[in-house]
């Protein structure tokens, strides 16, 4: 394929919409030449974009045009659910050869999306190579190293000259994930160093590996958590990482590309928790209505019935509300702002803990921070709301009152905000499921009592 110009964010954009617009029309006119004569040009991840957006009931139709070895890329490419509405579709034999041409990676995160009986079945169905490599990566834990890497990678010799190790390279190199490194092994398949493209074509053709590799190696093991993966990754700049066993042998490697869908992964689920929606196997746009109410419900529960805390403290102090009708018009204002002041700072806490940017043993100097943070922020925004506060009502006592009140508010919701999470992570529990509801909790009962015993306090009722 010929290369082309590059192109802004925009205007890929606009191409991907056109060339979604214009298949599904071709499709619609049963045109089907036409619609293979258009994908040609087309990249594989926006054929997949293209063939997501259509009907069920054409993309079936889309997919079979593809050539085999642009339909395997393609393949890939789609959400598992689309995967496995196109393998209803799809006759045994026809399937199979996608499924056997797939990348090990790939193959097991489409198999940890189907009924345990077809993946039985399909493994029995796939060549040996295949089966081995698909059969390792299911065999480790979700969310591990091992379960994300991938065994095709291209492995050297110590003793091995410059010339040998090119050869091998030239050999190997269409069917590895990445050449970009290379990695010597020993007789035990042990992990001795590692070599870069670039130093393997920059050395004379008789040095030996040895020589030239570095044995300053960086690597996870199996086990490793996929969020660690991605930060070593991120650390080092690297485009692959290799993966040993427990006993230090090389399985497998995790490149950059496998990374960023676990960046993307694990960021959908931290913002899902963030908002209390528990995030599901499922992509949350395509989960059952009733589902996900059920989901979303559990904590909207708990805050009904701990917000009556609220209404509690409000009952108890009728008699300054009847007297001072005034105050309960502020009671939105100042827990809406305490509400979102705290969710602020457990943002920032919740985000550095999962990035490890915050560490536990520097909790109480992260939460003074915090309450700095809060004091000033408190102090900016009483004396905005108190000359607000006065315009509104032409009553000083009950500005002060406000400003005073939204001032504590801030303090506490900050305070709240930075050490819940500390807290929870301490118990451990997931601080982005437990923190917002807790914080709304505290900063809504606790707000409401000190404005109106502040409102009390200066009024003097």
């Amino acid at each position: 394929m010929t290369s082309t110009p590059p192109q802004s964010t925009a205007s890929r954009t606009e191409l991907r919409a056109l060339v979604r617009s214009q298949l599904q029309a071709l499709l619609d006119q049963n045109n089907l030449q036409g619609a293979k004569t258009l994908l040609v040009p087309v990249p594989p991840v926006d054929i997949a974009e293209a063939i997501s957006e259509l009907p069920e009931e054409q993309r079936a139709i889309a997919f079979r045009l593809l050539s085999k070895d642009e339909a395997i890329e393609v393949f890939e490419y789609l959400d598992s659910d689309i995967q496995q509405d196109l393998i209803a579709e799809f006759k045994r034999q026809e399937f199979l050869d996608v499924v056997d041409r797939m990348s090990p990676d790939d193959r097991a995160r489409l198999f940890d999306e189907l009924p345990a009986k077809i993946v039985r079945r399909l493994l029995d169905q796939l060549s040996p190579e295949e089966r081995n490599a698909t059969a390792l990566l299911l065999g480790y834990k979700p969310d591990t190293a091992g379960r994300i890497m991938t065994p095709e990678y291209v492995s050297l010799r110590e003793s091995w000259t410059i010339e040998q190790a090119l050869e091998q390279l030239r050999r190997l190199a269409n069917d590895r994930e990445t050449i970009y490194y290379l990695y010597v092994i020993d007789d035990g398949r042990y992990l001795r160093g590692v070599l870069s493209l670039k130093d393997l074509v920059l050395a004379s053709p008789d040095q030996r590996i040895g020589d030239v590799m570095s044995r300053d190696i960086i690597s996870v093991r199996t086990d490793t958590d996929q969020e660690e993966v991605a930060r070593i990754i991120q650390r080092y700049d690297f485009l692959a990482v290799p993966v040993v066993d427990i006993e230090g042998r090389l399985v497998g490697i995790i490149t950059v590309d496998d990374i960023l869908d676990v960046v993307q992964q694990e960021t959908t689920e931290d913002i899902y928790t963030l908002g209390g929606v528990q995030a599901g196997e499922e992509s949350y746009f395509r989960t059952n209505l009733f589902t996900v109410a059920r989901k979303r419900v559990v904590w909207l529960l708990i805050l009904l019935v701990t917000n009556t805390g609220t209404s509690a403290v409000i009952q108890s102090q009728e008699d300054l509300l009847e007297q001072v009708v005034a105050l309960a018009a502020f009671i939105p204002l100042l827990i809406d702002t305490g509400g979102n002041v705290g969710a602020q700072s457990s943002t920032v806490v919740i985000r550095g803990l999962n990035t490890d940017e915050v560490e536990m043993g520097r909790s109480l100097r992260i939460i003074q921070r915090e309450a700095v943070a809060g004091l000033l922020l408190g102090i900016m925004l009483a004396i905005v709301v108190t000359l607000w506060a006065f315009l509104l009502q032409r009553n000083w006592g009950v500005a002060m009152s406000v400003g005073i009140s939204l001032l504590a508010i801030s303090l506490l919701a900050s305070v709240a905000g930075s050490a819940l999470p500390f807290l929870f992570k301490a118990l451990k529990f997931d601080p982005a499921l437990m923190s917002a509801p807790f914080i709304t909790t505290v900063v809504d009962v606790l707000g409401v009592l000190i404005y109106l015993l502040v409102a009390r306090w200066i009024l003097q009722l």
